[in-house]
């Protein structure tokens, strides 16, 4: 069964004269352990389609499928705890919490579910040592490097052994020797973790780690291909 189903997505936004189709009849499949890549121009859709994907937005038409379930069908609730449980995302900005220490930061989705804090740590632990972190669990954000911020991110993604992690632009705000770290350890997620990776990016060296790539254009998908 895929992971992802996205259905005839469509996300106008407006009305009348200044309407804007962001998303023009998508359809997106991915299936476990893949690693794809959406590229294409700025304003061409990508970040639409990963919000509609992520439940982030509802779709003007068409429906998601994540896991088996209709994001359309869920209450508010149920969409919340689906993505809490379900999805980890991974941003440009790393979105950490300057306060708190590495592994207080990558513990925190469980926490919001309601885990025992010391079980939460565990795994914060458990995860940070998979993302090359071991050594820095005790660092708060301004001590780390913008590519060791971004492992933390990753592996806050990871906590709640999601079945899908998106990522949009994860290596936006990174040296080309971290991008390439990134880059892998997405790929490393797909493959070795076993989840399903959508990433959006503007950069042709990064999405060339993904095994199937996406051109978008006007808000429609041009070209879906494997990559090698």
């Amino acid at each position: 069964m895929s992971i992802v189903q996205g259905e005839n997505l469509t996300k106008i936004y407006g009305s009348g004269e200044t309407a804007i189709t962001a998303l023009d009849h998508v359809n997106l499949r991915i299936e476990e352990n893949e690693f794809v890549a959406v590229m294409g121009p700025s304003g061409c859709g990508k970040s639409t389609l990963l919000h509609l994907i992520g439940g982030l937005d509802r779709p003007t038409e068409g429906s998601v499928q994540i896991d088996g379930q209709v994001l359309a069908r869920l209450s508010d609730d149920a969409l919340s705890k689906l993505r809490r449980r379900k999805i980890g995302f991974v941003f440009q900005f790393f979105n950490l919490i300057p306060i708190l220490t590495a592994v207080e930061n990558a513990a925190l989705p469980l926490l919001l579910d309601g885990v025992n804090p010391a079980q939460a740590k565990q795994k914060a632990v458990e995860w940070l040592t998979r993302v090359g972190l071991g050594a820095r669990l005790h660092s708060r954000p301004d001590q780390l490097s913008a590519g060791q911020q971004q492992r933390v991110a990753i592996a806050r993604a990871l906590i709640t052994e999601p079945v899908l992690v998106l990522a949009d632009e994860p290596t936006g705000n990174l040296d080309t020797k971290s991008s390439d770290e990134i880059a892998a350890l997405l790929q490393q997620v797909a493959k070795e973790w076993g989840r399903a990776v959508l990433m959006v990016t503007h950069d042709p060296h990064i999405a060339a780690y993904a095994e199937r790539i996406v051109l978008m254009r006007d808000g429609k998908i041009v070209e879906d291909k494997r990559n090698g």
